[in-house]
């Protein structure tokens, strides 16, 4: 197996009417937006992985997406499948962090090893046993999907990482990448076209790395529940990383729908994009 992975970026969902300052610290208030979500898929001969994996919109998951906002929706795994990829053909999952959105469809995919660092892990299950008044930590945690994790965990599938390391698969690296959360990781992907990094929620905008005044001032998040000062590590870690060069950066709710990368096809609305 060679170390270049095929890339894909593909979008499931879009909030209505997001305002950007609940994303962007510093943003205009009058700046809405209708936020995309997405997902990738890396395939390497037999291996098909996914980083994050978006939610399901049913039971819990609808839930969520009613209190979220987040009125266009299509299957994760329908979109898959346009690939030529079914659910058990997936064999891991790179959890960037476990709010809803990014691991709600980890049951989908049984027979797939899941890794997310162990902080993220640890962290959420004390999070969720703490009283009701520390509520607002845990708000954009599916008790459900910490089940689904559970379940893997029980079946040995689900992988803790310890911070950063390199070839959790050939050619597929992860960094601790704290702020928005106690235990995001972002993700390196070696391809034919070179290091690509999906960046999960560490980044939002294009902003919160070149500034409002494009002055290379980090703009931080206005969403998260880990230390700002964190945040702006990271994002130093991931433009050193791309060393400025955009192209190499995959946001998971980019605001410009991925529009450097060519399009595969849309269904019902909804991008298919080649990034490698």
């Amino acid at each position: 197996m060679s170390n270049h992975w095929e890339v894909h970026v593909i979008e499931f969902a879009r909030s209505k009417d997001q305002p950007l300052i609940d994303l962007v610290n510093g943003a205009s208030p009058s700046t809405v937006l209708d936020l995309p979500f997405g997902f990738v898929l890396a395939r390497n001969g037999e291996k098909n992985v996914l980083i994050d994996t978006g939610f399901l919109n049913e039971g819990s998951g609808e839930e969520f997406s009613r209190k979220f906002g987040i009125p266009e929706w299509i299957s994760p795994v329908r979109m898959l499948e346009e690939l030529g990829v079914k659910a058990e053909d997936v064999t891991d999952i790179v959890l960037s962090h476990a709010h809803f959105d990014h691991m709600g469809s980890i049951s989908a995919f049984p027979k797939a090893r899941i890794f997310i660092q162990k902080r993220e892990w640890l962290s959420w299950n004390e999070a969720i046993a703490l009283p009701p008044q520390y509520g607002f930590l845990t708000a954009i945690i599916n008790p459900d999907n910490m089940r689904s994790a559970f379940d893997a965990a029980v079946e040995h599938r689900l992988m803790l990482v310890d911070g950063d390391k390199d070839n959790i698969l050939p050619g597929i690296h992860v960094r601790l990448g704290e702020g928005h959360t106690l235990g995001q990781q972002f993700v390196i992907v070696e391809t034919a076209r070179g290091r690509l990094l999906a960046a999960g929620d560490c980044i939002y905008s294009k902003l919160n790395l070149t500034g409002h005044r494009h002055d290379g001032v980090f703009a931080p998040l206005n969403n998260g529940i880990g230390s700002i000062w964190k945040q702006l590590e990271t994002m130093d870690r991931i433009n050193e990383e791309i060393a400025g060069d955009m192209s190499r950066l995959i946001m998971m709710h980019d605001n410009d729908r991925w529009a450097h990368l060519p399009l595969v096809r849309e269904i019902e609305g909804f991008k298919i994009l080649k990034a490698s």
